[in-house]
């Protein structure tokens, strides 16, 4: 589905993990962590966010991934805890925040000044 995506795969130990972020993913994340995601985002550049800010969003990016493949079920935060675990909290975070990123900036080549 085109739209505005943003896909990453984690390899955490032998076993790859597919992440998805949508706008709706997006703002599931803002509702658990009563912050925008512009907030967050800013967080990992400025050091105001960390571990508990990566696995609320790796456990929804898991989530929509699995949804998107209709894989169904629930990913919780020990899912996405032994995940970050097993890839570490710089390999997350680097593949969390280009998927973000993409969904984020999705449209903007066609907008001047963007």
């Amino acid at each position: 589905m085109p739209g505005a995506r943003g896909e990453a795969t984690i390899q955490a130990g032998e076993q790859e993990v597919h992440i998805l972020f949508t706008n709706r993913a997006l703002a599931e994340v803002e509702t658990q962590l009563k912050r925008s995601i512009i907030a967050v985002a800013q967080g990992f550049a400025d050091g105001t966010a960390g571990v508990t800010e990566i696995v609320h969003l790796l456990r929804v990016g898991m989530e929509a991934a699995q949804r998107d493949a209709r894989a169904g079920g629930r990913v919780t935060l020990s899912d996405a805890f032994e995940v970050l675990d097993e890839a570490g909290f710089t390999a997350v975070t680097v593949a969390v925040m280009e998927a973000v990123s993409a969904v984020l900036s999705f449209g903007t080549e066609q907008v001047p000044n963007a």
